[in-house]
């Protein structure tokens, strides 16, 4: 394997629409980044994050070392939770308003990040609250500059131009989709990240194999989307148990940061289909349940439904985690029980009715999936039709595992 002769301490300049610091020490790259900002006249600051990590992380440090080096003014909003609301976007958006703040640095992971991308757009358009934002009642153009700084290996969020936030009352988790909220500058820098417990390390990591699986079999798929999938899965296959037995490897996390940012891409140009539509709705429904969890826990499910009409591309997708895939459509429970023995190899046993969802609630999910603002977007671009048995069936089949039938 060619990744030991990289060297993982030597930052590199990835760039797609977004200007991506990556490497060991990448943080200290925000004195560079605050230094332009304030040569265009940025002087006031929000920072996104949540409760603790962006200290913890020793982000923190750097940050703040950086504003006052460059005379730059700022506010925190450090509420933001697992699943971010409306209310706390608006909140911190209250904020950035009464502070005059004119750009915005989100320190954490997807939540943060997602929260800062829409106060970003919701500090230009005064006259709109994040519901609206949500429930896609106005087409945003224009946000002001973000600067995200990235604190796991998942999301993808920091180099792509999605963001996800609920909206509690409704149960709804829409995503937006909008050119404006690229960050201008990302730091994806693995020392960051060894704090990350082994719960949120096989979480976030899973995440990132949902992106490329779902891009890569979208309608929307491209050779340039599959080819970052089978990395992705070939990385995180290789470094996700290095992780999980040694959290303090910077190798390890290097490996799988490097694989998030890649499946971040690679949805950004391939886009998503079933397993985001219907994990939307459990996190929506229980803002407890972590992301990737509910990813996870729906895997085996969607792969079996969609794997007869994209055999050839899942089964070399598949090859570094299940032997013996010929990419032949009657091996779609093969495949699908493969998926599900590895999750559990990776210490991912959870089932809908461990996470205490009951067969009484599927029907309702099935009704989000199909009525939350945006979720229809991802539905249409399945390789299969996405009608409502077909999602109904994936929940069921959700419910308790594959394996053990």
């Amino acid at each position: 394997m060619w990744e030991h002769r990289i060297t993982i301490n030597e930052v590199k300049e990835i760039r797609s629409r977004v200007l991506d610091y990556f490497g060991v020490g990448a943080i200290k790259k925000i004195d560079e980044i605050m230094k332009n900002l304030s040569g265009q006249g940025v002087k006031k600051i929000i920072c996104v994050t949540g409760h603790g990590s962006y200290k913890r992380s020793g982000a923190w440090d750097y940050v703040s070392e950086a504003f006052k080096k460059y005379g730059i003014s700022y506010v925190i909003y450090d509420k933001v939770t697992p699943n971010p609301t409306a209310d706390s976007v608006d909140e911190a958006t209250k904020m950035a308003r009464d502070f005059g703040a004119q750009a915005v640095v989100a320190i954490g992971g997807g939540s943060p990040i997602d929260a800062g991308k829409s106060v970003a757009i919701l500090m230009v358009y005064k006259d709109q609250d994040a519901r609206s934002l949500y429930q896609l009642k106005f087409n945003p153009t224009k946000a002001v500059p973000i600067v995200a700084i990235n604190l796991t290996h998942g999301t993808g969020t920091e180099v792509d131009r999605f963001a996800v936030v609920s909206i509690p009352e409704l149960n709804y988790k829409p995503a937006i989709a909008y050119d404006c909220i690229y960050p201008m500058y990302a730091i994806d820098d693995p020392a960051l990240m060894t704090g990350l417990s082994a719960d949120q390390t096989r979480y976030v990591s899973i995440d990132a194999i949902n992106h490329v699986v779902e891009a890569a079999t979208t309608k929307a798929a491209s050779p340039y989307s599959i080819m970052m999938a089978k990395e992705t899965v070939r990385l995180v296959a290789t470094y996700l148990p290095q992780a999980l037995s040694h959290s303090e490897d910077l190798t390890a996390r290097y490996y799988l940061l490097y694989a998030s940012i890649i499946a971040g891409i690679s949805f950004d140009n391939g886009l998503l289909h079933f397993t985001h539509a219907l994990e939307h709705p459990l996190s929506g429904v229980k803002p407890e349940l972590a992301h990737g969890l509910g990813l996870a826990i729906l895997l085996p499910a969607v792969v079996k439904q969609i794997y007869p009409a994209c055999a050839e591309v899942l089964a070399e997708i598949f090859a570094p985690i299940v032997d013996g895939l010929k990419g032949i459509p009657a091996e779609a429970e093969r495949a699908a029980r493969g998926v599900e023995k590895w999750l559990y190899a990776m210490g991912v046993t959870s089932k809908l009715a461990d996470e205490g969802f009951k067969e009484s609630d599927i029907d309702r999910l099935t009704d989000l999936t199909m009525t939350t603002p945006s979720l229809d977007g991802l539905l249409a671009m399945a390789p299969i039709r996405a009608n409502r048995q077909v999602i109904r069936t994936i929940y069921v089949e959700s419910m308790r595992p594959l394996c053990c039938s």
